[in-house]
C-alpha cells in the first residue's frame, strides 16, 4: 500500500479500507490501527463530486476512524487521532439556505452537502469518539477532548470539550501553562 499511495513508511492495521484513494494524499509515516475507513466520495446517486483529503507526516489514527469527504479535508503532520472518531465535510441532507431537505425523504435519499471543509493544524490530538463536521478550522496544538462535537473554529493551542465542543483551558506561553479558558 505505501508504494501503491507514494507514502513512506504508511502501515495500515487488519479492516482498513480505502475508497477513493486517487484523491487521497498520504504523508510520511502515517499509521493506522484496526479498521480506519478512509473515503472520497467521487459520487452518489446523481451527485458528482471532486474530493481531496491530504494527511501530512507522522499522523497515528487509532482504531475505528472513518474520514469522509465530498469536497476538502486536510490533516496537518504529527496529530493523533483516539479510536471511534468521525470526521467528514458533509451531512446526508442539506438543513440551511435553499434546498433544504425534507423530513419525509429517507436519509439515505437526501443530497450529499451543507457541511464545509475540514482543516486539521499540526499537532492536534483528537479524543476517543469524537465528532468533526464541517466547516472547521482547529488550530496548531488544539486537543479535542473525548466525545466531543467540534464544528466551527478551534483556536490553536486551546483544549475544547462537550458537544457542542467549548473551550475549557488555553495555553499560556509566558507561563508554560494550561489555564482555564
Amino acid at each position: 500500500m505505501a508504494f501503491q499511495f507514494k507514502a513512506p513508511g504508511l502501515q495500515l492495521g487488519p479492516g482498513c479500507r480505502i475508497i477513493g484513494g486517487e484523491h487521497i494524499s498520504f504523508g510520511r509515516n502515517v499509521h493506522a490501527g484496526r479498521d480506519l475507513w478512509l473515503e472520497a466520495v467521487t459520487s452518489y446517486r446523481e451527485q458528482q463530486f471532486n474530493p481531496e483529503i491530504a494527511i501530512g507526516d507522522n499522523v497515528y489514527f487509532s482504531d475505528g476512524v472513518h474520514i469522509s469527504s465530498i469536497a476538502n479535508i486536510a490533516i496537518g503532520s504529527h496529530c493523533l487521532f483516539g479510536s471511534k472518531i468521525y470526521v467528514s465535510d458533509h451531512n446526508h441532507g442539506i438543513y440551511r439556505g435553499e434546498c433544504q431537505s425534507l423530513p419525509e425523504e429517507p436519509p439515505a435519499d437526501r443530497l450529499l452537502g451543507g457541511g464545509g471543509p475540514v482543516v486539521i493544524g499540526e499537532n492536534v490530538w483528537v479524543g476517543d469518539n469524537s465528532v468533526i463536521i464541517g466547516p472547521v478550522t482547529i488550530g496548531r496544538g488544539a486537543i479535542i477532548g473525548a466525545n466531543s462535537v467540534v464544528r466551527g473554529m478551534v483556536p490553536s493551542n486551546t483544549i475544547v470539550a462537550g458537544t457542542p465542543a467549548k473551550p475549557i483551558k488555553i495555553f499560556n506561553s509566558k507561563t508554560g501553562l494550561w489555564d482555564k479558558a
